[in-house]
């Protein structure tokens, strides 16, 4: 069974873009006591790994940076106005309430709505339409506690619905950062052959240079990305267009121009003795994940993407499976445990 309590802890931390070490310090204690080596960069990331000195050395990155917003200015009458941090859309701010993390002070606030008898959002609503009310009575309310460049997360706690779908702001990817930590946990437990890495990585939604930092220095074998991707099984969604994945449906496995094919045979040679349903999507060209800066290290990476269908990305109520997640970790340990680090990763061999 998952660590419920350790994933909820990790999705109510705050962790903008450029804003994770209090979720890296949660993560670096939760895998502290089993790991056999941990490390930090300049980066911000946190490596733990087994069995450091084995030559097959395979790095997990999963990234525990959230979408959020910025203070862009505040004007004369303590109204806020926002810049994005990473991918995030204004419609969904409509109405939302929000923390202002300040240097010395957290601030709650909320998106200001239009009243709809006074014209509501017009339809070409954006960015510079938005601004957070914290109550302020002018600019010299707030000053002394925010500052420009301060994040503004959404305050929205996770919540567990019905059927063990998990809800709340920021699970992509923070259910990535808990999924390689498990896998560590487990493959410590059940033992390995080979180097494990597992990297809490910062800044892929923004710029992904944790994972850069983090397989330049690791210089890995292979590299897995676990991330989440696009669920299609709700309303709206046109399946034709956007492929056919579901949640409960099992972890997803991308295929493209990106990704090592003796990787993920590997990985369906896996689930295939767990009898675990695996799903697939496309990259054609890139992943836009950290795979795509992994790969481009040192001479070269081979890697793989697995990914957690997740609904409604990059809003505030984000919703995936927990049973996907306890799939994923269980397919991702019995591909590790089954390595000999014997393997060879070149496609066409000699």
């Amino acid at each position: 069974m998952i660590n419920q309590e350790f994933l909820l802890d990790l999705l109510r931390t705050p962790s903008p873009s450029g804003q994770e070490v209090a979720i890296q310090k949660k993560w670096l204690s939760y895998v502290k006591p089993f790991a056999h080596h941990i490390e930090t960069d300049a980066a911000g990331n946190v490596i733990a790994s087994l069995n450091p000195k084995s030559d097959f050395k395979v790095l997990l990155a999963g990234h525990c940076d959230e979408i959020a917003w910025v203070v862009k200015q505040i004007d004369e009458n303590g109204f806020i106005r926002v810049e994005k941090l990473g991918g995030i859309s204004a419609k969904p701010a409509l109405g939302m309430k929000v923390d202002v993390l300040g240097k010395t002070k957290t601030l709650t606030g909320v998106f200001g709505v239009i009243a709809e008898h006074h014209g509501g959002a017009k339809d070409d609503f954006d960015v510079e339409d938005l601004y957070i009310d914290c109550g302020a009575k002018s600019k010299r309310d707030i000053e002394n506690f925010i500052t420009i460049g301060d994040p503004i997360i959404y305050r929205r706690e996770p919540e567990v619905l019905a059927n063990g779908r998990l809800t709340g702001r920021g699970l992509d990817n923070r259910t990535g950062a808990f999924i390689v930590a498990e896998v560590l946990r487990n493959c410590a437990e059940k033992g390995v052959a080979v180097g494990v890495y597992a990297v809490s990585t910062v800044n892929e939604e923004t710029n992904m240079g944790g994972a850069y930092f983090a397989t330049s220095k690791v210089k890995p074998t292979l590299a897995i990305a676990c991330d989440v991707t696009f669920a299609t099984d709700y309303p709206g969604v046109n399946r034709e267009k956007h492929g056919d994945v579901k949640l409960d449906g099992g972890p997803v496995l991308a295929k493209g121009a990106p990704i090592n094919v003796k990787i993920n045979e590997w990985l369906e040679e896996a689930a295939s003795r767990l009898g675990i349903s695996v799903q697939y999507e496309l990259t054609p060209s890139a992943t836009g994940t950290d795979a795509d800066k992994m790969r481009l290290t040192g001479t070269g990476v081979p890697v793989a993407l697995v990914s957690l269908p997740l609904r409604y990305m990059h809003s505030p109520v984000e919703t995936v499976s927990l049973a996907d997640i306890e799939r994923e970790i269980e397919l991702l340990t019995e591909f590790l445990t089954h390595l000999t680090g014997k393997e060879n990763v070149n496609p066409i061999e000699l």
